[in-house]
């Protein structure tokens, strides 16, 4: 009996996961197999629209930035959290998290008021005599990837810090007495025992931004329109089940591919990361 207590004890856990995430997932996934047209017909359709493609490429590129300067802002931001004293790591940390109090929503409103025509950055521009007429940074590529990153940077430094903070200081103190540089130090010592927080918050970005829907139809609009978007406006609009499925479907596939490619970066830059 003990030999299957394990099993008695991860039964429900197991049981939930498979109702309410992997047969719903497997569930939607299906309906895009019974088209007349052939079996894969749905993402044939996909791939052989040019708009569709451009939707495809740009969340791939908005998510691959929005990882990239995530994965930098938090990494120095979290080394910098790690490394100070008590108390006043605590404050940081505290206002690390504070953003996430706020709903997505609320947040991503208060970019239009900061990036609008009449917003504070073009004002503060114009009365610094910056520029002689309002900038039109909404509803572009880069106003999303802004409102992405400060979405998602306090996920990132949670993660990092902890990893951070379990390195010894005897091991980077090792390194310096053995003669290497502070950067080699860096490359060397404190990046590869970092891979697994990185990996995490790397994998915790991409997938959120990735799949994101509020954020890119407040401050991307139809312009900007992504995966999300995309999906909610052929499931919600046009009533294309099948349609939004496939893009589901082909969402699913692209993150469980850049999951795994994630870790198999870790296991090569370290073995122990994974």
């Amino acid at each position: 009996m003990k030999r299957f207590a394990g099993w008695w004890l991860a039964g429900p856990a197991t049981l939930a996961v498979l109702v309410f995430l992997v047969l719903p997932v497997a569930a939607t996934i299906a309906t895009t197999f019974g088209e007349d047209g052939g079996i894969f017909a749905p993402y044939i359709a996909f791939f052989n629209s040019g708009f569709r493609r451009t939707v495809l490429w740009r969340t791939i590129e908005i998510s691959l930035a929005t990882t990239a300067i995530s994965l930098v802002v938090g990494f120095l931001t979290a080394y910098v959290v790690s490394k100070s004293p008590g108390k006043l790591k605590s404050l940081l940390i505290i206002a690390a998290v504070f953003p996430l109090l706020t709903g997505v929503v609320v947040r991503s409103f208060a970019w239009l008021i900061i990036l609008g025509k009449n917003g504070i950055l073009n004002n503060f521009l114009v009365g610094i005599g910056a520029i002689s007429e309002p900038l039109s940074m909404l509803y572009t590529q880069g106003s999303v990837i802004v409102a992405m990153v400060y979405l998602f940077v306090p996920l990132m430094i949670l993660t990092l810090v902890g990893v951070l903070e379990n390195i010894p200081d005897d091991v980077v103190q090792a390194s310096s007495s053995l003669g290497a540089t502070p950067a080699a130090t860096f490359r060397q010592v404190i990046l590869p025992l970092a891979v697994p927080g990185l990996i995490v918050g790397a994998v915790l970005v991409f997938t959120g931004s990735f799949t994101a829907y509020a954020t890119p139809q407040l401050l991307g609009g139809e312009r900007q329109m992504v995966m999300g978007t995309l999906m909610y406006q052929r499931a919600m609009v046009s009533f294309d089940w099948v349609g939004a499925s496939t893009i589901a479907a082909i969402m699913v596939v692209i993150t469980v591919a850049v999951v795994l490619a994630m870790s198999r970066v870790a296991r090569r830059l370290n073995p122990m990361a994974t």
